[in-house]
């Protein structure tokens, strides 16, 4: 007996998809929370690049780093998240965690580096 990643990931998300059904308030909430997780993360991540200053050999280790943080979060939300259902909705966080995760990954260089 084979055990499915895609099972795994649609008993998790299974409630959460029983909650977002339940009433337009719930499905709003959802929707509102991803905009806001993904213009959180778009701001900082913009805003510790530019903190961080003009590429030099060193910012651009650090520039890098962050894009492949970015890179991996994508990919692990692509394995963990279901393709079967609400799949715009977990789109929108796949690409707010990746910009949120990036954004940390930016704050602690940023504070390690410059403080």
């Amino acid at each position: 007996m084979a055990i499915n990643i895609s099972d795994i990931s649609n008993a998790i998300f299974s409630p959460l998809k029983s909650w977002a059904e339940h009433s337009q308030e719930n499905w709003n909430i959802l929707i509102v929370s991803g905009f806001v997780l993904l213009f959180v993360g778009g701001i900082l991540t913009y805003v510790f690049h530019k903190k961080i200053g003009k590429a030099d050999e060193r910012t651009t280790q650090i520039s890098l780093k962050s894009a492949l943080i970015t890179l991996w979060v994508v990919i692990l939300c692509d394995i963990i998240f279901p393709k079967e259902f609400m799949w715009q909705i977990f789109f929108l966080f796949k690409y707010s965690l990746a910009f949120l995760a990036s954004g940390i990954y930016l704050a602690v260089r940023y504070k390690k580096d410059f403080f």
